[in-house]
C-alpha cells in the first residue's frame, strides 16, 4: 500500500529526514517509534503530501507522490499532532465542513457525519462546540474528521498526547478496530507500549534516520535476555572482561570507560554470576543497570539515549 525509498527532507543546514526508507503491506499498523525530533512528524507529513521532499520516491495506492498526488489524496487521511478543529464550530460542523472539502454532500455527507460520530462516540454532543469539549474529546472528533471521507491509509501522528487514560484506550481500541476493517495505519508515537500493543512492524527512527525495523517482538528479541551495564573502578573492567566474557548466560561483553556492558540471554543470574566475580576479585560495583528487554531498552542500546529524554 505503502513504498518510501531514499526520502530527504532538508531544513536549511539540518536534515530532518535522512534517507528513510520503507513499504508498508495493506491492513497493517505500521509504528514510527522515537523521541521527539527524530522525524516522524515531517516523514508523515511528506506521505500526507503537505511537504514536498527533497529526494526519494514515495508511492501510496500505487500512485506516485510526485506526479499523481491529486490521485492518492483522496485515499489518505491525516490525523495531526495539533488539533485540526475549530472551537467555536459544532462537532457536526467541524465535520461538515472537512467532509465538504473532499466532495461529500447532502445525504452521502450526512452519513458519512452519522458514521464516524457514532465510531468516536460523540454522536450525543454532535450539536455542542468544541470549545466546551475535553482533551480526549477532542482527539476523538480529530480522529473522526481524519476518517470521515472513508480513506484507505491513515497517519496517526502521536494521537495520545495530552489525553486522559479512558481516551488513551479508547484510541487503542479504534485503530485495532480500523485495523480489522482493513485501514492500513502509520502510528507515530514516542511511547513504546503502545509500539508493542497497536504496531505489526515498528521502525525506530533517531536523528532522521531508520536505526532499526522489524516486528515488535524481533526487535527486543535483539535484547535477548537483557543487557546489564556495570561501572567498575578504571583498571578493573579491562582486568575483568576475559572472566565476565565466560560467565554463564554471557552472550558477549565489552569494555569502555571503565563500563562493562553485558549482553545476556537471561539477565537475572548472568548479573548474580556478575556480582559474586566482582566480590572475588575485590573490585567495587560503582553502578549498575539492567535493560529488561522492551522496546525502549532496544531504543537505548541502538543510540544510547532514552526515547523520552
Amino acid at each position: 500500500m505503502i513504498t518510501v525509498h531514499g526520502l530527504v527532507k532538508r531544513y536549511g543546514q539540518r536534515t530532518a529526514v535522512n534517507g528513510v526508507s520503507f513499504s508498508v503491506q495493506a491492513s497493517e499498523v505500521f509504528g514510527l517509534l522515537g523521541p521527539n525530533g527524530a522525524g516522524k512528524t515531517t516523514t508523515i507529513s511528506i506521505l500526507a503530501t503537505l511537504l514536498q521532499p527533497d529526494e526519494g520516491q514515495i508511492t501510496i495506492g500505487g500512485y506516485d507522490l510526485r506526479t499523481q498526488a491529486a490521485a492518492a489524496k483522496p485515499l489518505i487521511g491525516f490525523v495531526p499532532q495539533e488539533l485540526a478543529l475549530y472551537p467555536t464550530l459544532s462537532a457536526w460542523d467541524n465535520l461538515a465542513f472537512f467532509g465538504r472539502i473532499y466532495g461529500l454532500h447532502g445525504k452521502q455527507l450526512h452519513a458519512r457525519i452519522e458514521s464516524v460520530l457514532s465510531l468516536v462516540r460523540l454522536r450525543d454532543r454532535a450539536g455542542e462546540a468544541v470549545r466546551n469539549f475535553s482533551g480526549g474529546m477532542k482527539r476523538r472528533l480529530n480522529i473522526a474528521a481524519g476518517l470521515i471521507h472513508q480513506p484507505r491509509v491513515l497517519f496517526l501522528d502521536e494521537p495520545t498526547v495530552g489525553v486522559d487514560p479512558q481516551s488513551r484506550n479508547f484510541i487503542f481500541e479504534h485503530v485495532a478496530q480500523l485495523k480489522a476493517e482493513g485501514m492500513t495505519i502509520i502510528y507515530t508515537t514516542h511511547y513504546m507500549e503502545e509500539a508493542e500493543r497497536l504496531c505489526d512492524r515498528v521502525a525506530i527512527m533517531d536523528e532522521g534516520r531508520i536505526v532499526a525495523m522489524d516486528t515488535t517482538r524481533a526487535l527486543i528479541n535483539l535484547l535477548g535476555g537483557g543487557v546489564i551495564y556495570v561501572g567498575l573502578p578504571p583498571d578493573a573492567a579491562e582486568a575483568l572482561l576475559p572472566a565476565v566474557r565466560a560467565l554463564p548466560h554471557v552472550h558477549s561483553a565489552s569494555a569502555q570507560d571503565g563500563r562493562l556492558k553485558l549482553e545476556t540471554s537471561d539477565a537475572k543470574p548472568a548479573l548474580l554470576a556478575l556480582i559474586e566475580l566482582c566480590n572475588a576479585h575485590n573490585a567495587a560495583i560503582l553502578s549498575l543497570e539492567v535493560l529488561e528487554p522492551n522496546l525502549e531498552s532496544v531504543f537505548l542500546h541502538l543510540t544510547g539515549k532514552r526515547l523520552r529524554n
